[in-house]
């Protein structure tokens, strides 16, 4: 005869443990999460594999696949030149962009001052204007330079490089005050009382902490500056073209599958910088 136990009186019945509880639900939450990637990734996933096409006219299906676009692309001087033009552009923006970038966010969020809040929206704003707009403000306002001046600045190298600049800072600003909200100002005060100078102890104890956030921020503006094409449009000069720009003039006479390895390659490139910045700092926290 089995025996079984009874709860005691004014004692509540354990509440019975559920298992499998909505399956189907997870099944199709999950399905809808991988069409969604597949959507969203679809365009670069066509990109690649349209650079293997063995057609010189593009159709589909392909009658075969090959790799001889990527050694037409390689072969070409126009997408070699500017690919190391977009390079060394991108490079010094993202570095003069990322120091004052990381100065202007120490301003803005270690002290307060009036107008603090005018300036961090000033200074984010350039990410609220269109690529375009602000290409041809830039533009504009390097034609009224050169007219007060007496100098040439539109078509330069350094009025490229500045402008670039501008489009990094917002994003160094945005990405190291993400990471400056994180920091306990209390480890640098136990610093200073420790005997440390307010030099020492921002250099020895602030920085390092900031460290994730200004290589995010170094590598982001970089990814900005490198495939940025609006902004570059009306500011190149002769014989200085950068690669978005290189691409888009093969585009006008040209239709074939060389264009897709040059953009799979610069695909695969931004990826890993991008990959690189994601293991400093979430991605989610300043997209």
């Amino acid at each position: 005869m089995a025996i079984t136990a009874t709860p005691a009186p004014g004692a509540d019945a354990p509440a019975p443990v559920r298992r499998g509880r909505f399956p189907l639900a997870r099944i199709l939450h999950r399905a809808f999460v991988v069409l969604m990637y597949f959507f969203m990734l679809c365009p670069l996933i066509f990109v690649v594999w349209l650079s293997f096409f063995k057609d010189a006219i593009l159709f589909f299906p392909p009658s075969g696949h090959t790799t001889q676009w990527y050694l037409k692309a390689w072969d070409n001087d126009a997408f070699a030149n500017g690919f190391l033009f977009s390079l060394q552009v991108a490079v010094l923006a993202a570095v003069a962009g990322v120091v004052m970038g990381v100065l202007a966010a120490l301003g803005i969020v270690r002290y307060k001052f009036a107008g603090g809040r005018t300036v961090n929206t000033l200074l984010l704003s350039p990410l609220l204007i269109p690529g375009i707009v602000a290409g041809i403000a830039i533009y504009l306002f390097y034609l009224a330079a050169e007219n007060f001046l007496d100098m040439d600045i539109v078509g330069t190298y350094g009025g490229l490089v500045i402008a670039h600049v501008c489009l990094t800072i917002p994003w160094t600003v945005r990405l190291v005050s993400a990471s400056m909200a994180g920091l306990d100002p209390s480890i640098e005060e136990a610093a200073r009382n420790l005997g440390a100078s307010g030099r020492a102890a921002f250099l020895r104890v602030t920085l390092p902490m900031l460290r994730p956030g200004i290589v995010a921020a170094a590598l982001f503006s970089f990814v900005v500056s490198f495939e940025n094409l609006e902004l570059s449009l009306s500011l190149v000069g002769p014989g200085h073209t950068t690669l978005p720009i290189a691409i888009m003039q093969y585009l006008e006479f040209n239709l074939d599958p060389t264009i897709a390895a040059v953009a799979s390659v610069q695909i695969l490139l931004l990826g890993i910088v991008m990959l690189v910045t994601d293991r400093f700092v979430k991605l989610s926290q300043v997209v």
